[in-house]
């Protein structure tokens, strides 16, 4: 068992978990979520099974469901809990919270409300993909994922045209043609992309290319 209960005091817990391998969570994580009062998470199920595959059990703790669909109510019901003095953890579905995730409005809130809260950091689908992509990584811009509207998409990618940054975007499977097709329309056929997917996981894949030749690499496939 890698986990201990420790006491936690009042505040909210911003907690980082794996984006694929379920082995790339840290300690401090582990702990807290074994102790925390309460824990919040954009997906109970997934955040309940990797518990469990860690050893540790809600009891009868309460999970409550944040996500892009919460209301104020549960923001309130969350900051409620650390003024009554409890500590809430809160995950997102993979990855580092707040990060392409709904828990920013939750943070923001707890910052006006002048309440604790703090980060136990760790594994980030941007920097895994920074990390193995080759590319320059002193300075990056991250847009998260971009509209599912071609014409909104293109726009969007013209405001990013002229940055001296490598651009961190991120893409359904489904709409990553889509993409290719896009990013050689608006910033031209010369471009190097790079592709992560599936990363810390069995197929993880890394593929490079301009977009004309990754396109011709995914053809086929979906």
């Amino acid at each position: 068992m890698n986990h201990r209960t420790v006491p936690l005091s009042a505040g909210l817990y911003l907690c980082a978990v794996p984006i694929g391998n379920a082995r790339d969570i840290t300690l401090r994580t582990l702990d807290i979520l074994a102790s925390a009062d309460v824990i919040a998470a954009e997906d109970t199920r997934s955040t309940r099974k990797l518990m469990e595959i860690h050893g540790i059990s809600a009891g009868k703790r309460p999970m409550v469901a944040y996500h892009d669909h919460s209301q104020a109510v549960v923001r309130d019901r969350l900051l409620a809990a650390v003024r009554d003095g409890k500590s809430v953890a809160y995950v997102s579905e993979a990855g580092t919270p707040l990060v392409a995730d709904p828990g920013y409005k939750l943070a923001a809130d707890m910052r006006e409300a002048d309440l604790p809260l703090t980060t136990a950091p760790g594994a980030s689908a941007v920097l895994a993909a920074l990390t193995v992509s080759g590319l320059p990584s002193d300075a990056f811009h991250f847009a998260g994922f971009l509209s599912n509207s071609s014409g909104a998409r293109r726009t969007a990618l013209e405001g990013l045209k002229d940055l001296q940054a490598t651009v961190v975007l991120y893409e359904s499977p489904k709409r990553i043609h889509a993409m290719l097709n896009d990013l050689r329309d608006v910033l031209g056929d010369a471009r190097k992309v790079v592709i992560c997917r599936e990363l810390t996981k069995k197929f993880e894949e890394v593929l490079t290319g301009t977009p004309s030749e990754l396109l011709e690499q995914l053809d086929g496939r979906t």
